[in-house]
């Protein structure tokens, strides 16, 4: 009895161990601690240099390619500035230029952005302690790039908010400079396909698809979303074939008997911190009360081994 005892006290003490390992990072540093907040702003843009380096081109060729669908540069500085969203404003500026109308380009574009819905979950547990504004603030400037890069920072050295505004405000600026320089050079260019910048809209899909491809459902998504848009395309329904093969392809994975496969490889900056405070807990507990431990943190952080999701 006393071992039994004893047993589940030392996995009571690895479980806690395990939830500090996992979750301090998720907190404020002290005050001693703290960096000074200009610092800790240049310093998140300098971490953002690497998005920089991709939003001016692609930005670009969103100015160059909104013009050619009618914008004037002002508009474009307005749109890359306030809607801030490259793959919905690339999509539009080619609506624009097919002659689609504002109601399918607005709610195309509220389709494509869903996503950020679930990017801002995974982030809420960090910024539940920042007032609305702030979190208002850094969910409008919030994008994929940036929130991979935050999303890293947050979980390995803590959250630093002034350097996580910083790493979205140079992005942010990057983004509409982009825009704006491609507009104001639109004559000079000309004819973008030399430069292969009509190439941009599919390279920065094909980027974010390729992580996907190695779980099955998600491959199944692709897949079926890409040949259900080209048959509505078909049919004539060229204005609304995106919005309708994203909801046809969504419900069809989602239904379909297959496993996630969110295996090691799979997994992003959660299921690596979650491993982080997992192989911290079985250095210092003694199985099965390890065993425990890796479990409860693997069902926080989103390890397979903690849940069957």
């Amino acid at each position: 009895m006393n071992d039994i005892k004893s047993s589940g006290e030392e996995g009571r003490g690895c479980r806690e161990k395990g939830r500090s390992a996992l979750f301090k990072r998720s907190l404020p540093p002290s005050p001693a601690n703290r960096p000074a907040p200009a610092s800790s702003f240049f310093r998140g843009m300098r971490l953002a240099v690497p998005v920089l380096l991709g939003y001016l081109p692609v930005g670009f060729t969103f100015g160059i390619l909104a013009v050619q669908a009618g914008m004037n540069p002002l508009t474009v500085g307005l749109t890359s500035w306030f809607v801030y969203a490259g793959s919905a404003q690339l999509i539009a500026a080619g609506m624009l230029g097919a002659g689609a109308g504002p109601a399918a380009i607005i709610v195309t574009t509220f389709v494509v952005n869903l996503r950020h819905l679930l990017m801002s979950a995974a982030l809420a547990p960090y910024l539940r302690p920042w007032s609305r504004p702030l979190q208002a603030w850094f969910s409008f400037e919030m994008t994929d790039e940036t929130f991979a890069l935050n999303l890293s920072r947050f979980s390995s050295a803590g959250v630093d908010r002034a350097e996580a505004l910083g790493v979205n405000c140079l992005s942010h600026l990057a983004w509409t400079t982009g825009g704006v320089a491609g507009a104001l050079f639109d004559k000079a260019i000309g004819d973008i396909r030399p430069f292969g910048l009509d190439f941009a809209l599919t390279g920065m899909f094909i980027a974010l698809i390729l992580p996907h491809v190695r779980v099955p459902r998600r491959l199944l998504a692709l897949c079926s979303g890409a040949a259900l848009s080209l048959i509505f395309a078909l049919l004539g329904m060229d204005q609304w074939n995106v919005m309708l093969a994203t909801a046809c392809a969504a419900t069809i994975a989602a239904f379909a008997p297959l496993p996630d496969g969110r295996g090691a490889g799979g997994r992003g900056a959660e299921g690596r911190a979650g491993d982080t405070g997992a192989k911290a807990v079985n250095a210092t507990c003694p199985r099965p009360a390890a065993d425990a431990a890796d479990g409860s943190l693997g069902a926080h952080a989103g390890s397979p081994r903690g849940r069957n999701a």
